[in-house]
């Protein structure tokens, strides 16, 4: 029997499509300029592309398009094959890519994502891009739009079983939506366990991100993610952004934090005054490919 995650034979042989995986502290994706080509069915190409055995092997597929709404659209699918409202390294990624291949000059841009228009500001050294600044926009902590089935006004430090252990959890949306528990240690947590359940806890409609972080001091955290459609992650900038909302709002860091991932550390700040989040750090091309 032919395994269904092998290349689509369909399609196989019958176009060619560039690409470029670029990787934000780990947090890989394959990106394709559709300025100038299409891509049909994305979502079947997400699980081919991929998969680490069978394909280039990635945290999902992420086309850039026209938009009329902002400089430029980005549309991202997970490795299943489900498309996602926005990931935060992705969207930085998606900023060194436009201007690193010359698609703009600007060093501000807009992006449009499912979960709405996000602005980024680019650093940039020797010609190329070593730094990006997004603007995640303003922490939602409704329940009813993160989605999470809960009466209250917020989802906040509420008790949460999973497995048969009760974490005390809240619940932020990002534009996607999340879960974060503090909890001592992340090294030896055994986020293969937790993670998965918690993901499809029934008081997530739409499934769930879940973060597990620990709290080194006021203005450090450290922080174990699995996502959702995905599993554990090298790194998540929504991810990061939620666990220092969690701690913020529950008392135990500062609104300035770095957070610490397998993949490196990424910048939050939650300014005060407008409410937006905004998320610092680096992205990196990997290679560029033809299939």
């Amino acid at each position: 029997m032919i395994s269904t995650r092998r290349w689509p034979s369909s399609v196989w042989g019958k176009m060619k499509m560039k690409f470029t995986k670029m990787q934000a502290l780990g947090n890989d994706y394959i990106y394709i300029n559709c300025l100038n080509q299409v891509v049909d069915n994305p979502s079947k190409w997400a699980v081919f592309l991929s998969n680490r055995h069978y394909g280039v092997g990635s945290d999902g597929l992420v086309l850039i398009l026209p938009s009329e709404k902002a400089d430029f659209r980005m549309r991202m699918f997970n490795p299943d094959g489900t498309e996602a409202e926005i990931c935060g390294n992705a969207l930085r990624s998606v900023g060194k890519y436009v201007y690193d291949y010359g698609l703009t000059k600007e060093s501000s841009l807009s992006i449009e994502t499912l979960a709405g228009i996000r602005t980024l500001e680019l650093t940039v050294k020797n010609g190329l891009v070593s730094m990006i600044s997004a603007d995640m926009g303003i922490p939602v902590l409704e329940p009813l739009k993160i989605p999470v089935d809960f009466p209250g006004d917020a989802y906040v430090e509420q008790p949460l079983k999973v497995d048969g252990r009760v974490f005390m959890a809240t619940a932020v949306s990002m534009g996607n939506p999340h879960v974060v528990a503090f909890i001592d240690d992340v090294d030896t947590f055994p986020l293969a366990r937790y993670g998965p359940a918690m993901e499809h806890h029934k008081i997530f409609p739409k499934k769930v991100n879940a973060e597990f972080a620990q709290v080194i001091d006021r203005n450090t955290l450290k922080m174990r993610v699995w996502e959702r459609s995905t599993g554990e992650t090298l790194a998540c900038g929504t991810g990061c952004c939620v666990s220092v909302v969690g701690g913020v709002l529950t008392g135990r860091c500062e609104r300035k934090a770095v957070v610490r991932q397998i993949g490196g550390e990424l910048y939050i700040d939650w300014d005060a005054g407008s409410g937006h989040i905004f998320l610092t750090g680096p992205s990196e091309r990997v290679f560029d490919g033809e299939i």
